[in-house]
């Protein structure tokens, strides 16, 4: 009875199409024999005839019972049955597999009671393992379709619930649009935000409308769909002009304080530099390897920040060389700068080099800076034309052995609107930098407090900075979004309150909200660790463009204020005010122009503690960069402080021309219009109207810059106009 159970199983395994897989024939030798493997419709049905087959004949020569053989074979369509209906299998599966084991037991008992070893008997075994082949196969490819249906039944029926759900949405938006823009939409499609913050409505726009409809009223489709505070509702174009796309944003991402991604992969200028992330949650890259940059943000709304963010993406870049001039001190940059300064190189370490390439805080040396960028383009334009003509491209082939130089100019804006005559030298070279250095892969980055018309009144900043970031924090004042992102409609400052959050646009990205990460000290010095071995080096044809002025960059004389400023107390006694020479409690510079030798007072000197403190610190910077020798001639008296204590009373006062302009806070805002209006002007009614001043204050002020030159009056009657000199 063994032997029958042993066949009435392996028709088992056959009937229920449980065969597992054969192994992979044998690199060499043949196939391989899997032993434990199942039997498909052909290996099961040979199986169990050959196993009824022999379990007959042994039975008929041991003298067997006929009965056990059947007995066993109603116990095992039972089992059988059972099995198939807890297994949730189909009515023909269960009869055919129970039909095999009676069938089975049944021809057993047969042959055992008349001979196995007629003809009769094996014509009948061979016709009853055909059919249970064929029924096996038949019972297999239906079980196949029940589950393929049943798997199909249940994705039709959660695309039914999604659809039901997006469905309802469509149907909402077209009836809100419709009250509230008075157009028809048709949607096309509804798809979820993958960060589960919102949606997109892809719909079709009736004939003669476009989006613009949408945008002027996003204020109050987010107020009526009541979402929440700091959600909008933003329309953009379609994939042609008879489509849009409507952002609808569920969740404020812009609340909460994200720190700067832990990722500090490679980047390209290529390939976009993240500086944000948009309400979806989704990345808001930067590609800047033809486009300037301008950030404005007043006090306290993340804009230091917001350069710290810029400067990180640009160490994280290969083929990016970051400049960066700040004239307040330098703050901007000196986080990226100390960190290598200060660095200890392990014995075999490479010494760790700085987060950014150069840095000036002064004017001579931004003065430097500036005069190098330009001789390094033009110098470009002429030794890389047959690099050019081989790549077939009339831009310079931007990579790690030719990187990009993007000069990050902190209030760079302020400086080209200032009326100082130094700052307006600045300017003229920053403009030219912008003008002259696009192909030759040199952008600026400029920030400023704020989206005025003084700052936006320059036509190159508007024409060449088509990367715009306006961080508002809340800030009403002196943030004019219409002019910060002309065409845009439905910006309203409310909608970011939070600092770091404002709006960003791009050629690519159209003006929406956006948010910028924060990024701490301790992180800064981490991108400066392991970025150090990632930056490029200035290609040795720019490097000689650029001279002895970036080659000496960090000279020690040059460096010695980011860590060793030379500024001492004045001893107690010494006070300048009037009186005796008891101690007044003031302190400043120890002047030794004020006091004789005698004096006490430290004074440094050549040979003193300080002097030898600097020599240290400037063999120090040698060993550690790449320094220009020293000059062996001698070097000369250097240009002292033009102290007052040192000149005679009757020393001439300072140039008029060197004392900034006088004028109302408003007059920069009314010649960057009178600068708009071109050749013909504005009469002084229009210029007060725009800066919303009295008129007779407004011609007072006219009158004073024409005297300055500072504008041109032309004067012809009642149609008398003032002119911008540059359109004089």
């Amino acid at each position: 009875m063994t032997a029958t159970e042993a066949t009435m199983n392996k028709q088992t395994n056959s009937t229920n199409g449980t065969s597992k897989p054969k192994k992979a024939q044998a690199s060499q030798g043949g196939p391989v024999w899997d032993w434990a493997a199942g039997h498909g419709p052909v290996t099961g049905a040979l199986s169990a005839t050959t196993g009824m087959f022999a379990v007959a004949t042994t039975g008929t020569a041991t003298g067997m019972p006929p009965g056990w053989a059947l007995a066993v074979g109603a116990a095992g369509a039972l089992g059988h049955a059972a099995a198939g209906i807890r297994l949730r299998n189909a009515g023909r599966t269960i009869a055919a597999r129970a039909a095999s084991w009676l069938v089975g037991a049944g021809w057993t008992t047969w042959a055992m009671t008349h001979g196995p070893l007629t003809w009769q008997a094996l014509g009948s075994l061979a016709v009853i393992g055909v059919g249970m082949g064929t029924a096996t196969r038949s019972t297999n490819l239906y079980e196949e379709a029940r589950e393929e249906e049943a798997i199909a039944a249940e994705q039709q029926a959660v695309a039914a619930e999604l659809s039901a759900e997006r469905r309802a949405t469509a149907e909402e938006w077209v009836a809100r649009i419709e009250r509230i823009c008075g157009i028809r939409l048709r949607v096309l499609a509804v798809e979820k935000w993958a960060a589960g913050t919102g949606f997109t409505i892809d719909a079709e726009l009736p004939g003669g409308a476009t989006f613009d409809l949408i945008s002027k009223r996003s204020a109050a489709l987010s107020a009526d769909a009541q979402l929440p505070h700091g959600c909008t509702v933003a329309a953009g174009p379609g994939i042609h002009q008879g489509r849009a796309l409507i952002d609808v944003a569920t969740v404020n991402v812009l609340m909460d304080e994200r720190t700067y991604p832990a990722d500090y992969t490679p980047l390209s200028v290529h390939t976009g530099i993240p500086w944000g992330y948009r309400s979806n949650a989704a990345e808001i890259l930067a590609y800047l390897r033809e486009q300037c940059a301008l950030v404005v943000g007043p006090t306290g709304s993340g804009k230091t920040n917001m350069v710290h963010i810029i400067l990180a993406g640009f160490a994280r870049a290969t083929d990016v060389l970051p400049w960066v001039i700040d004239l307040n001190a330098g703050s901007a940059g000196l986080p990226w700068v100390l960190p290598a300064l200060t660095h200890q190189s392990a014995p075999g370490e490479r010494p760790m080099r700085p987060g950014v390439d150069w840095l000036a805080s002064t004017y001579e040396e931004a003065l430097l800076m500036l005069d190098a960028a330009l001789a390094v383009a033009r110098h470009r334009k002429t030794a890389y034309q047959d690099l050019m003509h081989r790549n077939n491209t009339d831009l310079l082939p931007i990579s790690p052995a030719i990187p990009q130089i993007e000069l990050l100019i902190d209030e760079g804006a302020e400086i080209l609107v200032s009326n100082d005559r130094r700052m307006r030298k600045l300017a003229d070279k920053i403009l030219e930098v912008i003008r002259i250095a696009r192909s030759m892969g040199i952008r600026t980055v400029l920030t400023a407090l704020g989206a005025t018309g003084s700052v936006l009144g320059n036509l190159m900043i508007r024409r060449e900075a088509k990367v715009r970031v306006a961080l508002t924090g809340g800030e009403t004042e002196g943030m004019d979004l219409s002019k910060m992102f002309p065409g845009s409609r439905g910006l309203r400052v409310e909608q970011a309150p939070y600092k770091g959050a404002g709006f960003m646009g791009t050629p690519e990205s159209p003006a929406a909200l956006f948010k910028t990460w924060r990024i701490l000290p301790h992180q800064i010095r981490e991108i400066v660790a392991a970025t150090s071995e990632r930056h490029p080096v200035l290609d040795a044809v720019s490097a000689v463009a650029a001279g002895d002025a970036y080659a000496r960059r960090w000279d020690a004389g040059r460096i010695a204020w980011m860590g060793h400023p030379l500024i001492t107390t004045i001893a107690p006694g010494t006070g300048t005010g009037t009186g005796t020479g008891s101690d007044n409690g003031r302190q400043g510079l120890n002047l030794s122009a004020l006091h004789d030798g005698s004096s006490d007072a430290s004074v440094v000197g050549p040979g003193s503690e300080v002097d030898r403190l600097a020599d240290a610190f400037r063999r120090e910077i040698d060993e550690r960069f790449a320094t220009a020798p020293e000059p062996e001639h001698p070097r000369g008296e250097r240009p002292g402080l033009n102290l007052s204590a040192l000149r005679d009373d009757d020393e001439q006062a300072p140039a008029p021309e060197d004392v900034p302009s006088a004028g109302p806070d408003w007059l920069p805002d009314a010649i960057a219009a009178l600068a708009d209006a071109g050749p013909t002007g504005m009469k002084p009614s229009a210029v007060a109207d725009h800066v919303r001043r009295s008129r007779q204050a407004v011609r007072d002020a006219l009158k004073a810059a024409a005297e300055r030159g500072e504008l041109v009056y032309r004067d012809n009657g009642p149609h008398s106009v003032y002119v911008h000199p540059d359109h004089a």
